[in-house]
């Protein structure tokens, strides 16, 4: 794992400050604490921070290929980089280094962006090539590891974190109104949008090319379902797409099997490598298989509350006995929570609706302290295999529908929200109102969302004036659905939008990288694998949700390695406390200082009048409802995002020259254009 920055003019030779590469790498130092790299010539300059996972001799980055005319920095890992390698070898490439960053290089080489097709990994890769003065950029299939960037004329700008740009010279941060507007309603941006104008982010799936000519983007990956007449039929598909019986004792040794080797190829370390184990099935399952192919003893890594509502550490701690494992944990106390929340934004880089981002960025430096560089965890399971209660109340809901009148069938979701005060204890004509939302709006296309985007958009009630203005003058904007997205079975569609905007734009940047590369700490998904996800979406929505069971298919291969009570309970979502966390021990002085009515008025993006009345009500102790707490939070993280980047951003110290440091400078390359042959190599015109 790295962090990755740049500075490219391919249209006119304008040299790299050294001194500017140095500030931007600065301010990533902790993605990469290990050791540093620069590569500049006339039109570019490339920098990389590396955390050393593989290869820890002699994978210092920059690298190049043999002739020198390629260069790349690197941020993620490739899993099947051996077999690549084995494959470049025999076609008659040589290499200096063991690492996969050279692997992705020599494959560029061969068969340009198509080696993305190639690649079980997670990823942003940054290549350029300096004879054809092409500029490429690339990011993982589902959007594991960030990459961002920005144009200023013909320059392009880019990183692994967007406080590396804002580090440019000139370059400054200035909150987008419609990002705010589809936070407080999709709790993420939409890709390619950031919190910041003129700032995108490279979506997952996609690679980007640069050169004189200009500029233009290509998605390469999408998430794909089939038809409902497909799933319907006798048979199930592999990652290949040949056909398997539907039987499902088939489908769960095939599962299983990918499974196995998905988490058999992420153990590919030069490191000790770790787990979480929250308590649930997820991890449990990971754990377990880590313990069939690993050789060594595991270490596994746990969150407790101090709020009993949200501490699964009881589970936690029956699966570790269960597995033999070592185990560790961290106590979330609340005042720890409210503490460490500024410091969280500083690396979310974003306003969020939640405080769970916290308790990982304190596991994660359990997780340093305790000399561990990478995790295997469990996200994705919840996408691909139906464990989110969104499905089932997308499943009741058009259930309901089809007999709206009904007093009973509404009745259901009340089963699904135990933990929710304002849904658990609702009289039921306030259930049928909050669900029945578009309740016969069966056929579109956001239908298994719209009750949870509707009422996350009643936060923006605090909504400043000159904001609501802001975001109405910009316009409307609207989910870009794949072709075919009417024909997927409603799971199907459901699933779609919970991968392509939760998954990858809140769970896996906000709780994910942004919170375990805090503390340098590397997270690898086996339920990421590319080839388990294609294999889950072709599955019948039944192996997924057989009911109101959830992730059927995972319970029945958790059942040959886990205990029953630990497969078999119901699902219960990982949060964690609000209120009580910034309120519990009197109001923090950051809080007082962000939401002061000055700091409100500076910032425009609220109400003055709204926020002090809703502060004023929780310093008593009363207490906010569901939405006036995602309020509350998206409120101060809003206010810390426009404190920490806007009016106050301060630079980092840059990476200091010397031993640590290495730098490459090369002069008076002359621009040879190139093409990729049929077979793959690159050849000049």
């Amino acid at each position: 794992m790295c962090g990755i920055v740049g500075v490219v003019h391919p249209s006119e030779a304008r040299p790299v400050q050294t001194d500017v590469l140095l500030q931007m790498l600065g301010m990533i130092r902790h993605r990469g604490p290990d050791e540093a790299g620069i590569y500049t010539d006339e039109r570019a300059g490339l920098g990389s921070v590396r955390l050393s996972i593989i290869d820890l001799k002699t994978g210092q980055q920059p690298i190049s290929n043999e002739d020198e005319s390629l260069w790349i920095v690197f941020n993620g890992e490739i899993f099947n980089y051996p077999e690549l390698r084995r494959g470049l070898l025999a076609r008659g490439h040589r290499f200096r280094t063991e690492t996969d960053t050279e692997v992705v290089l020599h494959l560029y080489e061969e068969l340009g962006p198509e080696c993305l097709n190639d690649l079980n990994g997670q990823f942003a890769i940054a290549i350029w090539d300096s004879r054809r003065q092409v500029l490429f950029l690339a990011r993982d299939r589902v959007g594991i590891r960030p990459l961002f960037y920005t144009r200023r004329g013909h320059m392009m700008i880019f990183g692994s974190e967007m406080k590396a740009i804002l580090a440019y010279p000139g370059v400054q941060a200035e909150i987008d109104p419609l990002a705010m507007d589809q936070i407080f309603t999709f709790w993420s941006t939409l890709s390619p949008r950031t919190i910041f104008r003129e700032i995108l982010e490279l979506p997952a799936g996609h690679y980007l090319l640069m050169d004189k000519e200009g500029l233009s983007v290509h998605r390469y990956y999408e998430l794909r379902f089939p038809a409902k007449a497909a799933t319907g039929g006798e048979r199930c598909q592999d990652t290949q797409g040949n056909g398997h019986a539907r039987d499902l004792s088939t489908c769960v040794e095939t599962f299983r099997d990918l499974l196995m080797d998905a988490t058999r190829i992420r153990l590919r370390a030069d490191v000790p490598v770790g787990a979480y184990l929250s308590g649930g099935i997820d991890s449990s399952v990971v754990a377990a298989l880590i313990r069939e192919v690993a050789d060594s003893r595991l270490s596994t890594f746990s969150i407790a509350f101090e709020d009993p509502r949200f501490d699964e550490s009881e589970h936690q701690l029956r699966m570790a006995k269960h597995l033999g494992v070592s185990h560790h944990v961290v106590y979330a106390k609340n005042e720890d929570i409210g503490a460490s929340f500024p410091a969280v934004i500083w690396h979310t880089e974003a306003p969020i609706l939640r405080t769970s981002p916290v308790p990982l960025f304190l596991l994660s430096k359990l997780v340093q302290d305790q000399h561990f560089k990478v995790v295997l965890t469990g996200e994705g399971a919840d996408e691909f295999l139906a464990g989110y209660h969104i499905f089932k109340e997308a499943k009741v809901r058009r259930f309901w529908a089809k007999q709206a009148s009904s007093e009973i069938r509404p009745l259901l979701l009340r089963r699904l929200y135990p933990y929710i005060d304002g849904i658990s204890r609702a009289n039921d004509s306030y259930l049928r109102r909050f669900f029945g939302y578009r309740l016969t709006d069966l056929d579109a296309p956001d239908y298994s969302h719209c009750v949870r985007w509707h009422t996350t958009g009643r936060t923006k009630r605090f909504f400043s004036r000159d904001l609501r203005h802001a975001v109405e003058e910009a316009g409307e904007y609207a989910i870009a659905y794949p072709s075919g997205f009417e024909d997927w079975d409603p799971l199907h569609r459901a699933q779609y939008l919970e991968s392509s905007i939760f998954l990858a734009q809140y769970l896996l940047s906000s709780q994910g990288d942004r919170m375990a590369m805090a503390h340098s700490v590397e997270g690898r998904f086996p339920y990421l694998d590319h080839r388990v996800m294609a294999f889950c979406n072709q599955l019948p929505p039944s192996y997924k949700l057989l009911g109101m069971t959830e992730k059927y298919l995972l319970k029945k291969v958790a059942a040959q390695w886990l205990p029953e009570d630990i497969w078999s309970r119901p699902k219960r979502p990982y949060r964690a406390p609000i209120q009580s966390s910034f309120f519990g021990s009197g109001e923090l002085d950051y809080i007082r200082e962000v939401l002061s009515e000055a700091c409100l008025r500076e910032a425009g993006l609220f109400a003055p009048a709204s926020v002090s009345g809703m502060l004023r009500k929780a310093s008593r102790g009363a207490p906010l409802s569901e939405t006036d707490e995602m309020a509350f939070v998206g409120i101060l993280s809003a206010q810390l995002v426009h404190h920490l980047f806007v009016s106050g951003f301060r630079t980092s110290p840059p990476i200091p020259r010397g031993p640590g440091l290495k730098e490459i400078h090369r002069e008076g390359l002359e621009s040879t254009q190139g093409s990729y042959g049929k077979s793959g190599r690159r050849t000049q015109d």
